[in-house]
């Protein structure tokens, strides 16, 4: 069985004078953040592997993430597919993941990880907000092969709050 768990970046400041790429945090993403990461930690699966998105936000959001669960860093890099808005570069992305992992969470944007979350989780979603996670499970051994899965849990910062 393969599991994906989609991390959105947390909310991000436009108040600077920089590219998309490098436009930072809030306050508010990195407290949310925090809360996401601290709530999922009650009941995470062993992560075999985590990928980010090269953008800022998305980074800081899954260094937040991974130091909150512990994570083993040589387990983590960072992917150029996964700066992607419409979805086909993650869903790419994913499908060649190595066959050897079974555990695996990705760190990037909307409108890619709203789509991708209706396409293979069982649940509707109208958006997954900034900071939102959605944790999907698949009946397949082979990444190649995901279709539709089960959305195992969704951990939104409004509703934490």
């Amino acid at each position: 069985m393969k599991q994906l768990i989609l991390m959105r970046h947390g909310k991000s400041s436009w108040d600077y004078d920089v590219s998309d790429k490098d436009r930072p945090l809030l306050e508010r993403g990195i407290k949310d953040a925090h809360k996401v990461a601290n709530t999922f930690k009650l009941h995470a699966p062993q992560i075999n592997f985590a990928f980010s998105s090269p953008a800022n936000r998305a980074l800081h959001t899954s260094m937040i993430f991974t130091r909150t669960l512990n994570f083993d860093m040589t387990n983590f890099r960072v992917n150029e597919q996964l700066y992607d808005f419409s979805g086909g570069s993650v869903q790419n992305f994913v499908e060649q993941l190595d066959n050897g992992l079974d555990i695996v969470a990705i760190f990037g944007h909307n409108y890619a990880f709203t789509s991708l979350a209706n396409t293979w989780g069982d649940q509707y979603i109208e958006n997954v907000p900034t900071a939102g996670l959605v944790h999907i499970t698949f009946n397949v051994d082979d990444w190649s092969k995901i279709a539709t899965g089960t959305t195992k849990q969704t951990v939104f910062p409004k509703h934490l709050k």
